[in-house]
């Protein structure tokens, strides 16, 4: 009786050189294909437990199936069957793990894969995955099919029958899963979720721009459930505001700042973030407006539409009011009224800046009206145009003194020097010639000083000084009266 066969094990080089054999095998019918990729998952499913227990080493299988020669020669094919085996593969199984990655990195390169997965339905399949059927502790998982589901959205709009796929549930299933990760924003797992929320977001509105006459556009179910829900995903505000201030590449700023004026115009979230979070806010949007340049007038004026209701409808309304000297400084900067060293600014920025100027609390207050009023009335004059950015009022309001330098000596101005004889001043300040006949006074006959005692040239004393005269005496010499001796 012969003894059956045992299969030898692999070693870890050996599963590798083996999956490089499997792809490289020439193939010139669709059949040999099918063979060589069912032969490829087979080789990934038996050695899963053993060389295949991280992200890392799933994203390498699916890039040894891209770089591999059956790829290279029938791409189009291969793409077809991975979307085939992505629709019908057991969720948790290591097969499905690697169709992923293959299909994400390669989708990021070629963007006809996300139009093909998006057209044979993937799109229902990826949200049951991420929803409902991977484990919640397989994270690697979770963070590849997040990130094709975003890249999938990314790169097209999606279908009016997609959209309606989409409910409350799941998007407060990946709300959920951010206040679970205790809000980390260097989380891989939490980023892929906003991405995903905010990309959500985005065909949202891109629905509602296309949506036709007789039908209405589908409910924005991301606003919708923080309408509702706000308060208990608290952690997902925190973190867009956070990315915004780190992210440095414009489509994902600009989706953050879509979802951001969304929050601020509706009037259930206007106070969804709390207050502290909008003073970040603050400071990100100025040193944003400050630092753009010159090119980057989409994101200028993405940023302006969002400054305008985020000043005028949440909690900054209320004084005391976030740096407003400084908003008021990069309004003015902006409108580049009052610079000559920059080129003109563009009609949009110059009509998104005066729609913030328009904001209540960075209107004038009651003293600048006040000094408004008391400059047409006494001097004719407005002070609403002028050229300088610091009010009257302000220049006005600085009281504290300038510090003296150590070693310099302060300077009294004295009274004015009288005017010569003959003149006198005029209303301006000026000298004119009196109207008055001019006064000839007689000079006095001096009577001769007696000699001092000290004249003759001796230092010494001759007696003892002269007494000193009473006050009584003083007083009646000066009225003219004689006093007894």
């Amino acid at each position: 009786m012969e003894t059956p066969e045992v299969e030898t094990k692999l070693e870890e080089q050996q599963f590798w050189d083996e999956l490089d054999v499997i792809l490289d095998a020439l193939c010139s019918t669709q059949h040999q294909i099918d063979v060589q990729l069912r032969s490829y998952l087979q080789l990934i499913s038996t050695y899963r437990d053993d060389y295949l227990q991280s992200e890392y080493d799933m994203v390498k299988c699916g890039f040894r199936l891209i770089d591999s020669k059956i790829f290279a020669e029938h791409k189009t094919y291969v793409r077809r069957r991975l979307v085939g085996r992505f629709l019908k593969e057991p969720a948790n199984g290591a097969r499905l793990q690697v169709i992923t990655a293959t299909l994400l990195y390669d989708g990021i390169d070629n963007p006809k894969t996300f139009e093909l997965m998006l057209e044979q339905n993937a799109f229902a399949r990826l949200i049951e995955l991420i929803w409902k059927d991977v484990a919640k502790d397989n994270y690697g998982f979770h963070k590849l099919l997040l990130e094709a589901l975003y890249e999938m959205c990314r790169i097209q709009k999606l279908r009016s029958q997609d959209m309606e796929i989409l409910q409350d549930e799941f998007i407060k299933h990946l709300l959920e899963q951010v206040e679970e990760g205790q809000g980390n924003p260097d989380d891989p797992n939490n980023y892929a979720i906003i991405k995903v929320l905010l990309v959500l977001n985005e065909q949202y509105m891109l629905s509602e721009i296309g949506a036709q006459d007789d039908a209405p556009p589908p409910t924005n179910r991301v606003v919708k459930v923080l309408s509702f829900y706000g308060p208990d995903f608290k952690t997902f505000g925190e973190n867009i505001i956070i990315l915004l201030n780190r992210e440095t590449e414009t489509p994902t700023q600009l989706l953050i700042l879509k979802l951001l004026f969304l929050l601020f115009t509706t009037s259930k979230t206007y106070e969804y973030f709390y207050t502290n979070d909008l003073c970040v806010l603050v400071d990100v949007m100025i040193r944003s407006l400050a630092d753009l340049p010159e090119e980057e007038n989409t994101l200028r004026h993405m940023y302006l539409r969002v400054f305008h209701p985020l000043l005028s409808h949440t909690q900054l309304r209320h004084p005391p009011h976030y740096k407003r000297t400084e908003i008021i400084k990069l309004l003015n900067q902006l409108s580049n009224v009052r610079s000559q060293h920059f080129s003109p600014a563009d009609p949009t920025t110059l009509r998104l800046v005066s729609r913030c100027n328009k904001v209540d609390w960075l209107c004038d207050s009651p003293t600048e009206e006040k000094a408004h009023e008391l400059a047409r009335q006494y001097l004719g004059m407005s002070l609403q145009d002028v050229g300088s950015s610091m009010s009257v009022v302000e220049v006005a309001a600085v009281k504290e003194k300038a510090p003296i330098k150590p070693g310099s000596k302060k300077k009294e101005r004295g009274a004015p020097p009288p005017p010569p004889p003959g003149r006198v001043r005029g209303v301006w300040g000026g000298l004119e010639k009196a109207s008055a006949p001019e006064v000839h006074i007689q000079p006095q006959k001096c009577e001769p000083k007696k000699s001092s005692p000290l004249a003759n040239g001796s230092l010494r004393r001759r007696g003892p000084p002269p007494p000193i005269p009473s006050a009584r005496s003083v007083h009646a010499v000066k009225l003219g009266v004689a006093t007894d001796s």
